[in-house]
């Protein structure tokens, strides 16, 4: 955007280290996964391990060469690594490998920047893009003449780089406003879904666990999903009518990876405020996932930085058919709903599903026998379209006895 890029292909190296003192090993296959999300095509992968990180270059001398070999070997125009990397560490590994280095956040950056759809999405991927490329600047500018300060001896670099950290500083205060005044509108949106007690049940997961698929089958409606990384980013919210619960709304947000950038969290803080809100949170599971205990820690890492991770929470196996179980719900000691086993692909279990949700919201019901005169048919056909209807007696005097169930709020809205 404000500096000359190295131009060429797709084609990728990607490099992983395993440092010691990590908490876990990092998944290579998830790293391919990204890139391929990405539209990058890997064409070597080099690994290895290191007690710490080189302060220069990350990896060690040996290491870099083996990299650049590797470029040179494949022709590629890409190194890709798995790891965070400081603006200097970047700047310097270009300068040896004579191409362009991304590091794992800017690998998610450019998924974001794909994937947006609604001016919101674009503008909060601008603003995380433009916050982590603030301190990479300087890349751009090293063909120019830079002198170090004093009258007269500014060089145009430096005045070029002045300049454009100051269209930077612009245009993030101007995208924050926006997000501000998007932010004031979701709120007033909460509020009024405050007055009207409807429920708001947000699906959060790992990506690509099947959130949106579960969207799509408990709402029927057809929003985008994928099997790849990110297939979400904008926050799609849909309102469902549970058999003796009422109404809910359903919202499906963006997927949670490990290490998401924290320049990320900020800029979706206006979306995730949805999470953050919720009534219940969906807790999407990958089941067939042979490290699904890690991705249900990462997901409560990020739960935490937007304290969400107090919410009530119900955790969705999703995939069942990939595995020879039966649909099923866990419960805890008290009886209380705590885990739904389903399919969202086949739609085993999503029965299961709303009787675990309807325990867990426990609204209030209006559960009683009422007489109805015939003037009062409109009240009737209401009670029909709400499926508020359990039984229906027709008296001798044209009066109709029914016994009603629907939620105590939805009753008093009524007005009887």
């Amino acid at each position: 955007m404000f500096f000359e890029r190295h131009q060429g292909g797709e084609r990728a190296v990607l490099v992983q280290l395993q440092l010691a003192g990590a908490e876990r090993a990092l998944s290579l296959l998830e790293f391919e996964e990204l890139v391929g999300s990405a539209g990058g095509d890997p064409v070597a992968t080099i690994t290895g391990s290191r007690t710490a990180p080189h302060a220069r270059t990350f990896v060690g001398e040996g290491k870099l060469e083996e990299i650049a070999q590797a470029c040179k070997t494949f022709e590629a125009d890409l190194v890709i690594f798995n790891h965070a990397l400081s603006p200097s560490q970047e700047r310097n590994l270009e300068q040896v490998l004579c191409c362009r280095v991304l590091a794992r956040t800017g690998l998610i950056l450019d998924i974001f920047a794909q994937r947006a759809r609604t001016h919101e999405g674009k503008l909060q991927v601008e603003l995380a893009q433009l916050t982590h490329m603030s301190t990479r600047l300087i890349r751009g500018w090293t063909h120019l003449e830079r002198q170090k300060g004093g009258i007269g001896l500014r060089g145009p670099g430096e005045t070029q780089l002045e300049t454009d950290r100051r269209l930077l500083r612009t245009r993030i205060k101007s995208i924050q406003s926006r997000l501000g005044r998007v932010r004031n509108q979701r709120e007033q949106s909460r509020r009024a879904r405050r007055r009207a007690e409807l429920p708001v049940l947000s699906l959060v997961g790992y990506t690509n666990a099947g959130k949106s698929t579960l969207f799509n089958r408990v709402t029927t409606s057809e929003v985008y999903a994928a099997d790849k990384l990110f297939a979400t980013l904008d926050p799609t919210l849909a309102r469902v009518d549970i058999e003796h619960l009422g109404s809910v709304l359903f919202a499906d947000t963006v997927g949670f990876i490990s290490d998401l950038p924290t320049t990320l969290v900020e800029a979706f803080k206006a979306t995730l405020e949805e999470t953050a809100n919720a009534s219940l949170l969906l807790h999407v599971v990958d089941v067939s996932a042979t490290n699904r205990d890690e991705l249900m820690a990462d997901v409560e890492t990020v739960l935490g930085e937007i304290e969400a991770d107090s919410l009530p929470q119900l955790v969705v196996f999703n995939k069942l058919d990939l595995l020879e179980q039966p649909a099923r719900i866990v419960r805890d000691e008290m009886g209380t709903p705590t885990a739904v086993y389903l399919s969202a692909v086949t739609g085993e279990g999503v029965k299961l599903l709303f009787d675990a949700i309807r325990e867990r919201l426990a609204v209030p019901l209006f559960d009683e026998e009422i007489i109805l005169a015939p003037k009062s048919a409109r009240l009737r056909a209401t009670l029909y379209e709400m499926g508020a209807v359990c039984t229906e007696q027709w008296e001798a005097d044209g009066s109709s006895r029914l016994h009603v169930r629907l939620p105590l709020a939805d009753w008093r809205r009524l007005n009887v």
